[in-house]
């Protein structure tokens, strides 16, 4: 049985054995049955000598299920789900959608997606304290027409990382968490402050082809990813679509935010490590805020079928 006792002090994100039913539908019976015999999910004992299980864990009970669900033993379910986890993501979108099938995917036109965006910028960026930024612009273009701003944002972010198809980023700045990415310490027109972190993403990468947002924080979580269909080449720029989820859940920006973490560590070798800083478990949406989520889901599909019939 994977029991590991834990001398220091409880986390206080930690998740209980209650929690982790509550947020995978896997009865606590199950889960030490599944650990008994499985070895998964691991946990820690706490001081008080109760179970105390990470956001691994949620993954991967989640991938388990999942693989359960299409017909796999336990033994192969469990090895499968191991599998896939280890497996380095390549896509925000992909990989958020797939591990949180409640999320609505909605096709959503540029100006809904831009909208969207810019009020989780400045909803979480700006009022987050100490954010954990990522952003993905697919071309350099789209990032320099907003650099200004990205620059202001992330004056107060712990460490903001924007991808697109930069030249020769990689050996560009010093690569130090909230430094200059190599274009000096102000930005176009004097403004003050350190840049983002410039991370060239390869030509024939899905995530070149995303358009994201990732506000990671303990107050103010948010993210947004989108996935441009081929065959828009003839399209309008402003009739571009998006194949898109918004959340401002903590667990799924958590899960969005070590995708973008473990990114960042493969396409610029050398930046320092992001993954220790979302280590903890975040807390579980309230009801509240489900509920609020899915109003806004339904605007904002109704704003962008609008959008498109003027």
């Amino acid at each position: 049985m994977a029991i590991f006792v834990d001398q220091s002090s409880e986390q206080p994100l930690a998740l209980s054995i209650g929690d982790l039913a509550e947020r995978t539908g896997v009865p606590p019976s199950t889960l030490r049955t599944w650990e008994l015999r499985y070895a998964i999910p691991a946990s820690r004992r706490g001081s008080g000598g109760h179970r105390r299980y990470d956001l691994a864990a949620v993954e991967l009970v989640l991938e388990v299920v999942r693989q359960r669900a299409s017909g796999l033993s336990m033994g192969m379910a469990v090895e499968r789900a191991r599998e896939v986890l280890e497996r380095p993501e390549t896509s925000v979108f992909a990989g958020v959608s797939r591990r949180h099938q409640e999320l609505r995917i909605q096709t959503l036109r540029k100006p809904a997606m831009l909208a969207l965006c810019r009020a989780i910028e400045d909803e979480c960026c700006a009022q987050a304290a100490r954010p954990l930024v990522f952003a993905s612009f697919q071309e350099e273009r789209f990032y320099r027409a907003s650099e200004r701003r990205w620059r202001e944002l992330s004056r107060t972010a712990v460490s903001s990382i924007v991808f697109a198809d930069f030249p020769n980023a990689a050996q560009t700045g010093s690569g130090r968490i909230g430094s200059s990415s190599g274009r000096g310490t102000s930005a176009p027109g004097g403004l003050p402050g350190s840049a983002p972190i410039e991370v060239s993403v390869p030509f024939d990468a899905p995530l070149n082809r995303e358009w994201m947002l990732v506000c990671d924080s303990a107050d103010h979580p948010g993210c947004v990813a989108g996935w441009e269909p081929p065959g828009q080449s003839e399209v309008p720029d402003r009739e571009r679509r998006f194949e898109a989820f918004w959340s401002v859940d903590p667990l799924v920006v958590r899960h969005a935010a070590r995708i973008c973490a473990q990114l960042t560590a493969q396409y610029r070798p050398g930046t320092p490590q992001l993954l220790d800083q979302l280590e903890s478990t975040p807390p579980e949406a309230s009801a509240e805020l489900r509920r609020a989520s899915g109003v806004l889901d339904r605007m904002l599909g109704y704003l962008s079928a609008s959008s498109g019939s003027g």
